[in-house]
């Protein structure tokens, strides 16, 4: 297989899966607020409530449609760029998809045009529930999409069979429970909670500031802040449990990012700086603080966490031992009653896919060189610089949250939005202006997920370069411009449509007329 051609449809689902991206963490996040919103409109029956809630809905509304558009192009990748990807791994791979459809998007379909079209026509307590099942059918479609995500990570549940050379389910229960697809759902739908929260207290902010819709700015400012320092230190809380299931499940990728070349004594040191280079296969100017990876990764001060060096020595037993598995299937393809074949295929399976990394090297493992093992083993390791780079941003940007939220929910629920002394407009030009950082943080998590499986399309099991259809490179670049120019126009309208709601603001009565400004050009923050 062509190396340009796998990079290139790399490249092609990278770019529509982070588009795709940037919307579903605003659903994910907003329609739980959403919730919350309208609970407290029919808990106290303040019409502003209602306001507060229908207004939020529209750039809900917005966001929503373009999210189920992108999802669904990016879906149909699975079949025209990595068409081997499909056939070895469908049986597994493609049930969660199909009930993400058939449960999940048809559960948020029929109740979503309810929660726009059903103000005037349901109870109360019925236009509620139909919030709260668009809201369920959102997170219960990340779920699915992350169960199967989670068993690319980490392949629980299935099995290799050497009759119909294809991968095929033993335990759905186990692929469904699997721990890794479960640390990245809470993990992501907690980082799609912190999108939202930070996204309308930006808004409500610019509103404060500018002096207009003041009632429905103070309770979502308020609202927000609440519900984003929740979220925010859950995400820092279940990104711990996260790196508790690496320690377990994906030992390389915790070494990559930690830049952790040699095994330490336990418990392991974390690196706050470090300059890791590929090449010399080493981190220079590096600070560590003993103890506390050990700590997170292993819940003990006795566990060990592997460095890269000794994880290599173990790619490359596994692919030894692998090649002997690839040999037992060679002979099973000619005659599957060869019993001796059968019985050395059960001894070595779980190491097949590491005699598939050298075909990268070498058109038939079993003729494989011991360098061409070594090569294999080291192409195990994915690109440590990025890795290394991309944690210690998200992290950074989750401990920041904290603060953030921290000081939003003490200036709205303690000092009331009391700006005599100047902090309050401070944090509030400040909430304006990171409204970008959420997104920043969540797609660097994605690609720490999706670059430290690397060399694998499912972990242990079928390299990435095996995995991708026979296209041309000219065929890739034409998808790849015309998704970019159709991406990219989509991209304008969905930000002037939410530009344009915000700056029309809730339809609603409650709200003075906008505040002369003052000599900064803000306008002061009436009293309601």
């Amino acid at each position: 297989m062509d190396m340009a051609v796998i990079e290139l449809s790399r490249l092609q689902f990278a770019l529509t899966a982070l588009y795709h991206f940037l919307f579903v963490p605003l659903t994910l996040g907003l329609s739980f607020i959403l919730v919350i919103m309208e609970s407290i409109y029919v808990m106290t029956g303040r019409e502003i409530w209602r306001t507060v809630t229908r207004f939020w809905g529209k750039l809900f509304g917005i966001n929503f449609v373009l999210g189920v558009a992108t999802g669904i192009t990016m879906e149909f990748q699975f079949g025209t760029n990595w068409s081997y990807f499909s056939h070895y791994v469908g049986d597994i791979f493609g049930a969660p998809l199909a009930i993400e459809g058939l449960m999940a998007f048809f559960l948020e379909a029929t109740f979503v045009g309810l929660m726009f079209f059903g103000w005037d026509k349901l109870s109360k307590i019925g236009h509620l529930f139909t919030t709260f099942m668009v809201a369920l059918g959102s997170n219960l479609s990340a779920l699915w999409i992350l169960v199967a995500n989670g068993w690319m990570q980490h392949p629980v549940g299935s099995r290799f069979n050497p009759e119909t050379m294809r991968m095929e389910v033993s335990d759905f229960m186990a692929v469904l429970f699997n721990p890794v697809a479960q640390a990245k759902f809470v993990h992501t739908v907690s980082a799609g909670y912190v999108c939202a929260s930070v996204f309308v207290l930006g808004v409500s902010a610019w509103y404060l500031l500018k002096g207009k819709w003041v009632a429905v700015a103070k309770r979502s400012f308020t609202v927000a802040a609440a519900f984003g320092l929740a979220s925010s230190l859950s995400v820092v809380v279940l990104g711990d449990e996260s790196g508790y299931a690496l320690t377990d499940n994906q030992k390389m990728k915790l070494a990559a990012l930690e830049a952790m070349w040699h095994t330490e004594p336990a418990p392991a040191g974390i690196a706050v700086f470090g300059i890791p280079s590929l090449k010399g296969r080493d981190t220079r100017y590096e600070v560590k603080i003993p103890y506390v990876l050990g700590l997170i990764s292993t819940r003990s001060l006795t566990g060990e966490v592997s460095g890269i060096f000794e994880l290599v020595a173990k790619a490359q037993d596994r692919i030894e031992n692998g090649i002997k598995a690839y040999d037992a299937v060679e002979k099973l393809k000619v005659d599957q009653k060869d019993m001796a074949a059968r019985e050395a295929f059960e001894r070595s399976k779980a190491d097949l896919g590491y005699a598939l990394l050298l075909k990268r090297f070498v058109a038939d493992p079993r003729a494989a060189t011991p360098q061409d093992i070594e090569k294999a083993a080291w192409s195990t390791v994915p690109n440590v610089p990025v890795m290394f780079w991309v944690f210690r941003v998200m992290a950074g940007l989750g401990f920041f949250f904290i603060a953030f939220f921290g000081a939003a929910f003490w200036m709205a629920s303690v000092r009331g939005f009391d700006c005599d002394n100047g902090f309050c407009r401070v944090l509030l030009r400040a909430a304006v202006w990171i409204i970008p950082l959420p997104w920043i943080a969540i797609e660097f998590g994605w690609l720490l997920a999706e670059i430290g499986r690397q060399p694998w399309a499912i972990e242990g099991v079928l390299p990435t370069f095996l995995a991708a259809s026979s296209l041309t490179v000219a065929q890739l670049w034409t998808t790849i411009i015309g998704f970019t120019l159709i991406y990219g126009a989509l991209a304008v309208i969905e930000v002037r449509l939410m530009l344009a709601a915000i700056r029309k603001g809730p339809d609603e009565h409650h709200a003075p007329a906008p505040a002369p400004a003052g000599p900064s050009g803000y306008a002061p923050i009436p009293a309601e």
